[in-house]
């Protein structure tokens, strides 16, 4: 068996958008080099300044150097028909997979990880980065962060794993017994291994456990398991495959309450990798005060976490919208509404009058939007999920050991199960659930 043992120097973190500065290749039998290869690499573009320093390759070096589409079959001839080795082996290859593919080769190789082989042959060292690696085990590991001395440097870490792997930790993961290969470096493979095949949330974490993710699944192994069963070249990816440490998961009785959750979960802890449901959240609510002359009065405001709205809007034409319907209905005074700045109300009605018009458009507002409870299958066969929407917003959810019991009133069900923030995402969910599923619902007045 022959090892292809890789190390590229890069102008960025992930391959879309960035390029190869240095690459060095280590041709080797799991016990001694036969041949070695590197270059310096054009990448086309700026070296950012922090790479400089950190490599010690600047623009100037790299200037005369051979693009990659000039060395690309050189390299592809090296790879083809071996293993593709480095330390964080899926950064390497997705760069180099890219370009070759921009180059005309189809990279196609089974690849390992020196990181994860690393922790599975040599357990209980202290830190598994390649230069903790090579000083504790006494490998000469000269040129940091250059290609070639890396690439040597793991060479020699890999004939020291061949060696003591005496349980087949290799062969498994090159016929394909265990997806660890696949894996961020850093994620032990138990996390995975642990996680059910059921509806829930799911979170990763970095080094530091901050929460980096969130993820909602109809079946949490299998979803989980998709965010590494590839090796797509976008920043993303490369982002999870690196800054990923630990996994952890919430299980839900139904899809529909992971996705509550997962919503939810999203805007209590705003991880830096969520961006698809930040337009969700309600940016205007209809409030009510009452002026220096005692008038009840109404207004579409931007959300202020000093506010308790009576309903909350996405767009403050949809608020302005619902406000003039409650004006067409009681009567109301468009400036008292602040929906203009003047009126053309001969003389108002009495405080108390209007008042009490005010008090009825709010309490209508409210007969409008629905109280009801969705049942549905709980984690066993001895409960029931529930989640209450209350006056048209999400009040919570959770889970009910007796159904007929807890299901009396608003408030036992209020009792029984846990406060969720509401917004207009989780809110139209449950919504258009509940209109596909009218038999799951329970209605309250």
């Amino acid at each position: 068996m022959l090892y292809a043992i890789v190390d590229i120097e890069t102008t960025g973190s992930y391959a879309a958008a960035n390029g190869i500065t240095e690459i060095g290749i280590v041709i080797h039998d799991g016990v001694k080099i036969l041949h070695f290869y590197e270059s310096l690499v054009n990448p086309q573009m700026p070296i950012p300044y922090f790479i400089q320093k950190l490599t010690g390759i600047d623009n100037g070096m790299v200037a005369n150097a051979p693009r990659f589409d000039e060395i690309a079959a050189q390299v592809f001839e090296l790879l083809q028909d071996k293993v593709f080795v480095a330390h964080n082996v899926n950064f390497d290859y997705s760069f180099l997979k890219l370009h070759l593919q921009n180059a005309g080769f189809e990279l196609n190789t089974k690849k390992l990880c020196t990181v994860r082989l690393s922790r599975k042959v040599l357990p209980g060292l202290n830190g598994y980065s390649l230069g903790k690696l090579t000083q504790r085990l006494g490998i000469n590991h000269t040129m940091h962060h250059r290609a070639g001395g890396d690439a040597l440097a793991t060479a020699d870490l890999l004939a020291i794993i061949v060696a003591k792997d005496t349980e087949g930790v290799i062969d498994g993961m090159l016929k394909g017994k265990t997806s660890e290969q696949y894996l961020p470096p850093h994620l032990p493979v138990e996390h995975l291994e642990r996680l059910p095949s059921t509806p829930g949330v799911y979170y990763f974490f970095d080094d530091k456990g901050k929460t980096i993710y969130i993820g909602k699944a109809k079946n949490i192994r299998k979803r989980v398991k998709s965010h590494f069963s590839n090796n797509k070249t976008n920043r993303q990816k490369q982002d999870f495959l690196r800054e990923t440490h630990r996994i952890s998961y919430k299980q839900c009785a139904t899809e529909l309450m992971a996705h509550i959750l997962e919503s939810a979960e999203i805007r209590r802890l705003w991880p830096v990798h969520n961006r698809s449901q930040r337009g969700y959240l309600p940016q205007y609510g209809l409030i009510t005060y009452e002026d220096m002359q005692g008038y009840k009065r109404f207004a579409i405001e931007k959300q202020r976490r000093s506010y308790n709205p009576i309903y909350t809007f996405n767009t403050l034409i949809e608020g302005h919208n619902r406000l003039r319907k409650l004006v067409e209905e009681f009567g109301l005074c468009l400036r008292l509404c602040n929906l203009a700045t003047t009126c053309d109300c001969a003389t108002h009605k009495p405080v108390e009058a209007y008042n009490e018009m005010a008090k009825n458009a709010i309490n209508w507002l409210k007969n409008q939007l629905p109280t009801f409870a969705l049942i549905d299958v709980g984690m066993d066969d001895n409960d029931h999920s529930c989640i209450l929407m209350k006056e048209g917003n999400l009040y919570g959810m959770g889970y009910l050991t007796d159904k007929r019991e807890q299901l009396l009133s608003v408030d036992t069900v209020m009792a029984n199960i846990e406060p969720l923030q509401d917004n207009d995402y989780i809110r139209n969910l449950v919504i258009r659930h509940a209109s596909e599923f009218p038999e799951k619902c329970v209605l309250f007045k």
